[in-house]
């Protein structure tokens, strides 16, 4: 999927998302998400008590494609 049909399917959601928004649209747990933050793979703002996650830095997070390996360097960093 391109950056703007991205965009495009992404446009009813606010500009600034909370963990469960992202899990919504990633379509994985927000405890995952929160596992994303906190390994700095993903890029968040504390806001208070809640993590906010600019929805720019999620489009570039999905056009980009790294997300897919992201988490087997994770994993095979923490066999090592």
């Amino acid at each position: 999927m391109n950056k703007t049909r991205i965009t495009k399917s992404l446009r009813r959601y606010p500009a600034a998302l909370n963990v469960k928004e992202v899990s919504e649209i990633l379509r994985v747990s927000t405890k995952t998400v929160y596992k994303m933050i906190d390994s700095g793979s993903f890029p968040a703002v504390k806001v208070g008590r809640e993590n906010r996650v600019a929805k720019s830095r999620l489009i570039n997070y999905l056009v980009s494609g790294n997300h897919a390996d992201s988490n087997s360097r994770k994993i095979l960093s923490k066999q090592s």
